[in-house]
Parts: C-alpha cells; structure tokens; sequence
C-alpha cells in the first residue's frame, strides 16, 4: 500500500517498563480520566491501588502492574477526547495485549482489572517455583545474523537460551540462565552491542509452557471474552484477532511464543495504518525505528496529559463495554 493511502490511525499500548510511582503519581491523582478509572479499579479491587503501588516495592509487582494497565487505559481515553484520536486499529505489544483487549471491547475494564492483577499474582506464583534462574537480557546495535550466531555459541556451550522478543533489525530480548548472563552480555559488547536491561521474571518463551497452563487452567478459562469492535493485531505475528477465542489465545500465547514488533509494524501497514498513537509511559515502542519510519508517532504519557490545556473538565470516561 502506498503510504499516501495509509490514512489510518491506531491506539498502541505499550509494553511494560519499569514504572516507578514517583513517575505517575501526580498523574493517577490528579488527571480526570485517571482519577474516574482508579477509582473504579479500587471498587474492583477492594483496596486503594494508589496505596498500595506506592507501599510495594517490585518493578512488576501486582500493584505496578494493575496501575499500568489503567494508566494506559486513562491516557487513551484523553487522547481520544483531548487530542481527537480515533483509533481504526489496536494493538498492545506483551503486557500491551491486556488494555488493548479492554479498548477493542473484549473485556469490560472491571473484568480487566481483576485479569491484570489474577494474571500477576499467577506469574508471581509460577516463577517461584519454576525457572528460578532464568532471567530475560535485552540489548541493542546487533544484527540478528550476528544474534542468532551468538546464541549457536552459546547453545554450543551448554547454554539455554530463546529469543524472547525481536523489537528492531537490531534490538532483540533473549532470555536465558543468570549463570551465562555475564557471558552474553560480554558477547554482546564484542559484536559492538550495547546491554540494556534485565528482565525478573523472564517472559515469552516457549520454555514457560507451564505457565500457559496454569493461567488458562485457573484464570483466563473463567473470563468472559467478546468479538474485538476493532481490529486487533496480535504482536505474536501482526495477524488480526477476530473473535473472542482468538483474544484468548492471544494472550495464553503471549506467555510461549516471542514478540515480534517488526511483524506488527507490517501487520498495521496493510491495515492502511499511517498514524500510532502510543498511550502509556513508554520508552521504546513509540520511539525504536521500526516504528518511527514506518509512521507518525504521537507519544501519549502522563507528563502530557498532565500539561494545562484549554476547555472544560472532561466528560464522565466509561469503564466498560
């Protein structure tokens, strides 16, 4: 398609970074859309979320995760009726997948808020017992030629290791035992690679088919899914999910197979999408250059929606389908 007929917009919620309170704090208390949705997750929860994320230590703890799936939420609602966004498609890439089901009407918010915290205290659960020494590493500046050579090294060696999440021609997550973190990450730096972060618990691997089980088993087989209103393009492979079983499968997937953005960012392309709005804080998705040459970005997070703008107090935000 030619990019002059890519007129479409989509809401992209990003995957889940570190988040520290200190960074949305000002943001859950005092934006409109923010405050309704907390509020509502509250009478979900049956505890002051806002309490209880700032109590909590834990980059992923169940607190900082059900704060980030409303925050996402919030900021797309204010972009929506701040800024003029009308999103044609949906997508949420990982811990994405979860307030991108909700926007598409998949699943009501209250019902989404109690999944996100069920799901966390599931994986919480599972990767105390299983895979204690598994850890996810990402890093950037390697080809995947020169990744996948990497691995066969490693693998050579002794060493497990899956590539969790292809993000860019060169940005790459791969997840493997702690004991030959230090080695890749030596590797990594040889190849002219710059370490990022590491990830605790690891994620996206088929390793983790125990885990898909167990969430199934005990969490997603009582939620009640509809048919998406919207195109929803799944970040396994960026084909687009058209029923409610598909949504479920969506997300048991996302605990086995490997994201892969650059299939998304293809997928949205023959969607006719020219425009992503990133709604949450986010620090890569909006910003890598598979994304940022392939559309215009407008980046949504709570330091924007925060900034004064004119008109009256939004009207009451819907929670639900």
């Amino acid at each position: 398609m030619d990019d002059l007929d890519r007129t479409g917009t989509a809401m992209v919620f990003p995957g889940m970074s570190p988040s520290r309170f200190a960074d949305v704090a000002r943001f859950m208390l005092l934006n409109p859309y923010a405050r309704r949705l907390v509020a509502a997750a509250d009478e979900r929860l049956g505890y002051s979320l806002v309490d209880r994320f700032e109590e909590t230590d834990g980059d992923y703890s169940e607190y900082a995760q059900v704060a980030f799936f409303v925050n996402c939420l919030a900021l797309a609602q204010w972009a929506e009726a701040e800024l003029g966004v009308v999103p044609d498609v949906c997508t949420g890439p990982s811990f994405g997948e979860k307030p991108a089901t909700v926007r598409v009407g998949s699943l009501s918010f209250d019902d989404g808020v109690s999944m996100t915290a069920r799901l966390a205290r599931c994986l919480q659960e599972y990767f105390a017992v299983e895979h204690r020494d598994v850890v996810t590493q990402s890093f950037v500046r390697v080809p995947e030629e020169r990744v996948r050579e990497m691995l066969d090294d490693l693998t050579t060696r002794g060493g497990w290791n899956d590539i969790s999440c292809h993000i860019d021609h060169d940005f790459f997550m791969v997840s493997l035992r702690e004991r030959d973190l230090e080695w890749l990450q030596r590797a990594v730096r040889a190849l002219g690679g710059l370490p990022l972060y590491t990830m605790r618990p690891p994620m996206h691997s088929a390793a983790f088919g125990g885990l898909r089980r167990k969430a199934g088993a005990e969490i997603l087989a009582d939620v009640d899914f509809a048919d998406p209103t919207l195109p929803l393009v799944a970040d396994q492979d960026g084909s687009v999910v058209g029923d409610a079983e598909g949504v479920r499968t969506m997300l048991l997937d996302s605990f086995v197979r490997p994201l892969r953005w650059p299939d998304v960012v293809a997928g949205l392309r023959r969607l006719g999408v020219g425009t992503v709005c990133v709604a949450g804080p986010d620090s890569l998705f909006g910003r890598v250059g598979c994304t940022t040459s392939n559309f215009e970005v407008i980046a949504v997070n709570p330091m924007l929606a925060l900034q004064p703008r004119r008109g009256a107090d939004p009207p009451a935000a819907s929670t639900g389908r």
